[in-house]
């Protein structure tokens, strides 16, 4: 019975609860159909709303990417790869040159003086017959690119050439130059003496020689520009260019193409063009060696050959003389006695300045003055100096020749004008003067003409060619065979002039001078600034190509005037310097003695100090230890173009120490110098690249690729460091 009663008490509480769950539901319906119609509208149209707005956003995220991929699309088409390495943006003309591995090597604008539109494909009468890629940007100017031959397999080359179709568009390429894109070098000597030439500030002007203490750029030039990343820019010599650098536009070097009315008044075509060629090479030290000029032993002589050898081994004796009074047979002879009375300096090279002539341009000496040269030269001979006189192109107004000149239509004359017009000019302390037309057949026969009638009474050994600069040729010149540039007059002169005479220096250049003829450093201010630019114009000019260089006298060419000149310095003729400051001597003693010309005016006798007798005979015999690098690196100079005096990256490109030191320099790959250049100072930073080198002042073995902190240097000592071998162990 208690079993029946819990069965049917359980059925009983089974059937209450699916009672009161059908309850529940009956409930719950009978509750959803009591609610307002309107409450279920309003949730329906709020689920479509959202609905909306998702499928809306969608459609504006699917039209974004659409958008972007197109304009990626065109981007990429614009931005074309040309010849591997190239990127370029023929809209916005952002160029770009890669290395292997994608990175950028050099960037820049390129026609920056055009207005911003689209470029079209040129028509196909404009095309070249080399496969240029060619673009034109509406009648305004057209662009080709190409692959350009290169020197060697690691090494691309790329041309770029613009060609305005308007008289007054000056296409204008500019490139990345700040410290972020690597270090810049190259061009030449800038005015304040940059050697990174990213550090210069230099306007818009023409890329032709000057005064440094006057105009942008020094006395020797190449349109040649180089990048520590392994890039380098070499200019076409007809381009008519102008170089900018850090102008309002940045940190930029631009590159310009523009006719004047004085520098590049010699249009070569219709309208402006500019060329050039980019180069990429593994790195700089691989590149620039691929670029420079290769033997220079082509035609060289066996005297040549002596002559450059006597260069390197004995110094030149610069006859102190800034006055013509100053100058006469007995100055010279008191004076190479008081060089033989020295006793431990080799005799050399007495040079003699233009002051043997009465005016420039006489080509005959003053009898009054010089009597019996030729017995006293006879007597040098002996003695075993050699005798070398400077000489100009330039004829005085007052000299006996200039009438002469103008007879047979010698000189270069007035644009636009007769032949029988001369232009004139100033040069040094000629206030007036004409210039030799070396393009004429004629002019270069009559002047070693003039010059064998000196040969006949004296004997000289060689020539010292001044040439002055560009700004030196008349503003309004015209020659007989038209020259690109006033520049281009120094390489008429050289080439024609090629075995005629024996030349052992000039005093500007824009292409290596053929040897044994040594490029003249500019004249320097007998002051710690003048010794201090010494360095960087010898680091900079045998960077861009000159191996055989030739600095001014130990102790400065001249002291500047203290009234600020107005004209161009070479227009006057500044006083010799006075007896340099005793310890001003010293150092520029010191860094002369490692450089390849050992040059004087003033003597170490003349400050009658046992002191300074003392040091200077310890450096003839450092000397004496130096002379078989420069000759080893000479003969290399010749082979190879690379320079004899080196920046410290030729010997390691990879090492970022080496790119910005200003104030060393390496003799080949043999030595290094770091000279004291500071008043007062006996310690100084020293930086050695890597390897094993032996101290030359206490002769001790140091390891490379660090710097030197606080290094002792004496007013007796120079610092200089010997590189030894690879396998050297301490």
């Amino acid at each position: 019975m208690m079993s029946n009663d819990f069965d049917t008490h359980s059925v009983l509480s089974n059937q209450a609860s699916i009672t009161s769950v059908n309850s529940l539901a009956s409930l719950l319906k009978e509750k959803m159909q009591n609610v307002p119609a309107i409450i279920r509208k309003k949730k329906r149209e709020t689920k479509d709303y959202k609905l909306r707005v998702f499928v809306g956003m969608l459609f504006l995220i699917i039209v974004f990417l659409v958008g972007y991929a197109y304009v990626m699309y065109n981007q990429k088409l614009l931005a074309k790869s040309y010849f591997e390495s190239i990127k370029f943006h023929k809209k916005t003309r952002n160029f770009r040159l890669l290395d292997g591995k994608g990175g950028e090597l050099l960037t820049g604008v390129l026609g920056t003086s055009l207005n911003i539109e689209q470029p079209y494909n040129c028509l196909p009468k404009d095309l070249k017959d080399d496969g240029s890629v060619c673009y034109e940007w509406n009648s305004k100017a057209r662009l080709y690119m190409n692959l350009a031959k290169s020197p060697g397999p690691d090494i691309k080359c790329y041309s770029f050439q613009w060609e305005s179709l308007l008289a007054d568009l000056y296409p204008t390429d500019c490139f990345d130059v700040s410290e972020e894109r690597g270090f810049w070098y190259g061009g030449g000597l800038t005015k304040g003496i940059e050697y990174i030439l990213g550090k210069a500030t230099i306007p818009a002007g023409p890329f032709v020689t000057g005064d440094i203490n006057m105009h942008q750029w020094g006395n020797a030039l190449k349109r040649y520009f180089l990048n520590s990343r392994g890039v380098a820019i070499q200019v076409d010599e007809k381009t008519p260019l102008y170089v900018s650098v850090n102008t309002d536009s940045g940190k930029r070097l631009c590159l310009q193409g523009k006719n004047d009315k004085f520098a590049f008044v010699n249009q070569q075509t219709r309208f402006p063009e500019l060329k050039y060629t980019v180069c990429s090479g593994p790195d700089m030290k691989t590149l620039h060696n691929g670029l420079m000029q290769k033997s220079l032993w082509d035609g060289l002589t066996e005297r040549d050959n002596d002559v450059i050898k006597s260069l390197l081994r004995e110094p030149v004796w610069q006859i102190p003389a800034s006055k013509q009074e100053d100058l006469t047979e007995v100055a010279i002879y008191n004076y190479t006695e008081s060089i033989i009375a020295l006793g431990y300096l080799r005799l050399g090279h007495v040079l003699v300045n233009e002051f043997w002539q009465r005016t420039i341009g006489d080509f005959r000496l003053d009898t009054e003055r010089f009597p019996t040269l030729d017995e006293t030269v006879n007597i040098l001979h002996r003695r075993g100096f050699r005798v070398s006189f400077m000489i100009q192109p330039f004829i005085s107004t007052e000299s006996s020749n200039f009438r002469e000149a103008v007879a047979k239509k010698l000189l270069i004359f007035e644009r636009e004008s007769e032949r029988s017009i001369p232009a004139l000019t100033r040069y040094k302390s000629t206030t007036s003067a004409g210039v030799l037309d070396v393009t004429n057949n004629a002019s270069i026969p009559w002047l070693a003409e003039q010059l064998k009638k000196i040969s006949e009474t004296v004997e000289i050994d060689s020539y010292f060619v001044d040439f002055g600069t560009a700004f030196n040729i008349p503003r309004y010149y015209q020659c007989s065979q038209t020259l690109v540039n006033p520049d281009e007059y120094k390489n008429y002169f050289m080439e024609r002039f090629e075995g005629t005479l024996s030349i052992f220096g000039v005093s500007s250049a824009i292409s290596v001078p053929r040897p044994p003829a040594f490029l003249s450093l500019p004249p320097v201010n007998s002051s710690w600034s003048g010794l201090q630019s010494i360095i960087p114009t010898m680091l900079s000019y045998g960077i861009i190509g000159f191996p055989f260089l030739m600095p001014g006298p130990v102790g400065g060419d001249f002291v500047l005037p203290t009234q600020q000149l107005k004209k161009m310095y070479s227009y006057y003729s500044f006083e010799l310097p006075p007896l340099p400051d005793k310890e001003l001597y010293i150092r520029w003693l010191q860094l002369a003695t490692f450089l390849p010309v050992l040059r004087f005016t003033h003597l170490p006798s003349e400050y009658r100090d046992e002191t300074v007798t003392v040091i200077a005979k310890e450096l003839a015999d450092i000397r004496q230890r130096v002379l078989p690098l420069l000759e080893r690196f000479s003969s290399i100079a010749m082979d190879e173009g690379l320079p004899i005096i080196r920046p410290l990256w030729m010997l390691d490109s990879t090492d970022v120490n080496c790119f910005s030191i200003d104030d060393e320099f390496s003799i080949g790959d043999g030595m290094i110098v770091a000279p004291v250049l500071k008043k007062g100072e006996t310690v100084r930073e020293v930086y050695l690249p890597q390897g094993v080198w032996k101290d030359g002042i206490d002769e001790s073995l140091r390891k490379g690729s660090r710097w030197i902190h606080n290094y002792h240097v004496p007013q007796n000592k120079v610092a200089y460091f010997i590189k030894m071998p690879d396998n050297t162990r301490f």
